[in-house]
């Protein structure tokens, strides 16, 4: 199970790696407008973000529902290739290719934790990482007709889907004995606190997953640089994935803490000093933890907290990376234009209030 999980996820990250770096791009180079780019880009967080709520009255994500998920995951990044000229038709397949990756990564979320636990969970996703970053290698060096990111895609998609199948015909539903005491109806509000320190943290993200390059090239780094800024914060991210198993066997909540004040701190840094490349590199170290120990400290935090564990998945990535990525990259949009030289402060706020929800959602669970 763990190198099928391995292959999962390398080819689940290398979609997102081809979707975020190189389809904006291949909409440009065909004509596309950028509110029309937009527009076809912001369809997938907010149907991350909203797809979950079809799930809260009990309808459950089952292994039916999964496979469903995984055709239409296939088809859908199928139609990107008829549809690259057609904005309507365009636009269809992206919401049918971000109704297909909501659904099929919490599925396998909880499969990973229950079979081969938190401890070595790090140990396999990091091979998402390293789908990521090695398809953004190789097809940079052959993006020369706007057809072949579509072809990578098509390949991506086919082979996460296969893989997804495998895993989920193989495992044996498993009964959650370790979830606390949340039977009944899946209740947001009853931690809100919670819910709202993970969204504000993918929110201080978008000021760094859409402006860092320009930011910094604007600022007088190299593009070379910024590009050798990205690799990194890449490779420690895989590194805190490999050894992080003993820290997740201390308090997820306080660790949940830890990595947003170090959050804040990692956004002033680049606000403070923006060309001091030895400390921009000090910053993107800490995406080890503002990313990689954040997010399965998270899943495994939220793992143990609900019954639900399908839906409390969902609802992670939904409001964390859906909502949060949607009003992070609009809201980090619109403070570069007004104020530049200030988005990174706005960010270390924002992550700020995240560590703040989050200190105080310890308090919400005690007296509960």
């Amino acid at each position: 199970m763990p190198a099928l999980l391995a292959l999962f996820y390398f080819f689940y990250f290398a979609i997102i790696s081809v979707h975020i770096i190189f389809l904006p791009k291949v909409l440009s180079n065909v004509g596309y407008a950028p509110s029309e780019i937009g527009i076809i880009f912001a369809a997938a967080p907010l149907v991350r973000f909203l797809v979950p709520f079809v799930f809260i009255k009990g309808i459950q994500l089952n292994r039916t529902i999964f496979n469903y998920a995984l055709v239409l995951l296939s088809f859908s990044a199928i139609a990107f290739y008829p549809s690259l000229h057609a904005f309507y038709a365009l636009l269809l397949a992206n919401i049918g290719l971000g109704i297909g990756l909501s659904l099929i990564l919490p599925f396998i979320e909880v499969i990973a934790l229950e079979r081969i636990g938190k401890e070595r969970y790090g140990k396999v996703r990091l091979f998402g990482s390293v789908g990521f970053i090695l398809v953004s290698l190789v097809l940079v060096r052959f993006l020369n007709i706007p057809q072949t990111a579509i072809i990578y895609l098509i390949v991506m998609v086919l082979a996460t889907a296969l893989f997804g199948y495998i895993i989920a015909k193989h495992n044996t539903d498993t009964t959650p004995n370790d979830a606390h005491t949340d039977n009944g109806s899946f209740n947001l509000f009853k931690r809100w606190r919670l819910w709202a320190g993970l969204l504000l943290m993918q929110v201080s993200f978008g000021a760094f997953y859409n402006f860092f390059t320009i930011y910094e090239t604007e600022r007088g780094i190299s593009l070379d640089m910024t590009i050798y800024l990205w690799s990194f914060g890449v490779i420690v991210e895989i590194i805190m994935l490999y050894f992080q198993g003993p820290l997740l066997k201390k308090n997820l909540l306080g660790i949940l803490q830890f990595t947003t004040a170090f959050t804040a701190l990692r956004w002033m840094l680049l606000f403070l000093y923006p060309t001091d490349i030895a400390l921009l590199f000090t910053s993107q170290a800490i995406h080890a933890l503002s990313f990689a120990l954040f997010h399965s400290a998270a899943i495994s935090y939220l793992f143990t907290l609900y019954a639900q564990r399908q839906l409390a998945q969902q609802f992670f990535f939904g409001i964390s990376y859906g909502l949060g990525g949607f009003i992070g990259a609009v809201g980090a949009g619109y403070i570069y234009e007004l104020w530049p030289s200030q988005l990174f402060l706005v960010a270390a706020v924002v992550a700020f209030g995240s560590f703040a929800l989050l200190r105080s959602a310890s308090k919400e669970a005690s007296n509960q």
